[in-house]
């Protein structure tokens, strides 16, 4: 098999000069869609626009499409990279060439991408992130598999390596191969509130938006007719509320489990000596590598129904901004035992004994504050908007409430050991949050003013990736937590990545 050589500058395939003509015509089309419509409707109609005819639009279309194939043409000659002792080294542009120099100590993350277009062509992206930049700082758009994993292969390598000795291929141990029966469940069992309300908004974002539409096809009497029991009656109202209820409900399942689908396809968890890989996605398929010395937090996350039928999410945070790319971060429909299996791999000696702590009863207090501000907010615009016709959903949402302040209190929990910190919490989901102490970045103790006068305060805990809480505690406690976590992080000489 040839083996590439790095040392020496070279270009991505020709055939991400595809790639950049696409994603740029993408990010153009998008930014002018709603003038790109109306050019659109009036070439339909066979209109001009002032002095301009639809023959003039086409070849301004066409140009622009030129311009736009020319520039993606002169970035792909202009892209050319190479590996020297220590560092990573781009030069890219169109006119004005630049320079970028990375250092392989500093690369935090490298990821393998394959849209569905680079699927088509068959090719694969390698996106280089450091730790500082909102986004990834280098991505190559096209390259050959073996190519790619040979590169990223490199980049994680200590540079007096023979370049040729390294294979491009490691020993495959599929810790985790997901079934799709455990995707339909993982699916099923999510938290489907976050859908319900999206599907909800987006509904009532239609149904404001062609509601003239509706009213001259009658569909609205229509289905009044459909579901009239006796003309206002309360029994009327209630089944009509209830069919609308159900079909956002059915729709927002659908949407879980096919986005959950999506995302996860194929998702297998591949253990090598010293780093998990994980790889999944349909439309995008992702393969990343997770480095134990680089994860900044573990969050584990599961709930009643999903511990019937033993599942469990385990995420890890690294130290990253790009949001975006976290999310693939996420490992699904594990079992108990691999999520620990996983938690030993990935944290050194990690204590699961010890006693826990809870949050003081205020917690309580300031959650019933949340839910008495959330039903003042509700009832108001639901007055203002259906008047009283909606009261009597209060039955429903007031025992809601107290479940949410009842259960947001107990699964609050904190533990801290010699070495990790623990923090519980959730409502619906239970999610377990764990983090190395000499990778914590900063503490602070937060006080309102109230707070301070019953002797209160929450630590704010900060690292690479994300800032956790543990909230609620008494002023003493709080202190004690604080000196605690600044001297173990300023008495130990680990580096936080």
């Amino acid at each position: 098999m040839e083996v590439t050589d790095f040392s020496q500058p070279i270009r991505q395939s020709s055939k991400g000069i595809i790639i950049i003509f696409a994603f740029n015509a993408f990010k153009f089309f998008k930014k002018f869609f709603v003038l790109l419509i109306a050019f659109g409707l009036s070439l339909m109609k066979g209109k001009t626009i002032g002095s301009l005819t639809p023959t003039m639009i086409w070849l301004g279309f066409i140009g622009i499409l030129i311009v736009i194939f020319i520039i993606a043409i002169l970035k792909y000659l202009n892209f050319k990279f190479h590996l020297s002792e220590d560092d990573f080294h781009l030069s890219t542009g169109i006119i004005n060439k630049d320079t970028t120099i990375i250092p392989k100590s500093k690369i935090q993350n490298v990821y393998i991408k394959q849209n569905f277009l680079q699927q088509l062509i068959d090719v694969v992206s390698v996106k280089i992130e450091t730790a500082g930049d909102k986004k990834a700082e280098i991505e190559i758009s096209a390259l050959d598999k073996p190519t790619a994993l040979l590169l990223k292969k490199k980049l994680f390598t200590k540079a007096n390596v023979d370049e040729h000795s390294v294979e491009v291929t490691d020993g495959r141990d599929v810790f985790f191969k997901v079934t799709p029966k455990r995707l339909l469940l993982e699916g099923l069992s999510q938290n489907h509130f976050k859908s319900f309300t999206l599907i909800l908004a987006f509904g009532f974002g239609l149904y404001t938006e062609f509601q003239q539409y509706l009213e001259e096809l009658e569909v609205i009497e229509y289905a009044k007719d459909y579901v009239k029991v006796e003309e206002g009656t309360l029994i009327n109202l209630l089944i009509t509320n209830i069919l609308i209820v159900l079909v956002f409900v059915v729709v927002s399942f659908l949407f879980s489990i096919i986005k959950t689908f999506i995302i996860n396809f194929n998702l297998e968890v591949v253990e090598h000596q010293k780093t998990i890989e994980i790889n999944k996605g349909l439309f995008n398929k992702v393969s990343l590598s997770l480095t134990p010395s680089r994860i900044q937090n573990i969050v584990i996350t599961t709930n009643r129904v999903k511990q019937y039928l033993g599942l469990h999410s385990l995420a890890v945070r690294q130290a990253m901004t790009d949001q975006k790319q976290q999310k693939n971060f996420n490992i699904v429909a594990l079992e108990k035992d691999q999520v620990n299996y996983l938690i030993d791999k990935l944290l050194v000696d990690y204590d699961r004994e010890g006693e826990l702590s809870k949050p003081r009863p205020y917690f309580m207090r300031i959650s019933t504050y949340h839910m008495l501000l959330f039903l003042a907010v509700t009832n108001g615009l639901a007055f203002f908007i259906f008047g009283t016709e909606l009261w009597w959903i209060n039955v429903l949402i007031v025992p809601l409430a107290v479940l949410y302040v009842y259960y947001a209190y107990k699964k609050a929990y904190y533990k801290i050991s010699n070495n990790y910190i623990t923090i519980g919490s959730g409502v619906i989901d239970t999610t377990t949050n764990i983090l190395e102490i000499h990778k914590i970045q900063g503490i602070k103790l937060k006080q309102s003013f109230f707070q301070k006068r019953r002797h209160i305060a929450s630590v704010v805990i900060s690292t690479a990736s994300k800032k956790v809480t543990i909230p609620y505690v008494s002023k003493a406690e709080a202190l004690s937590i604080y000196n605690f976590l600044l001297f173990k992080v300023e008495s130990q000489d680990r580096d936080w990545m």
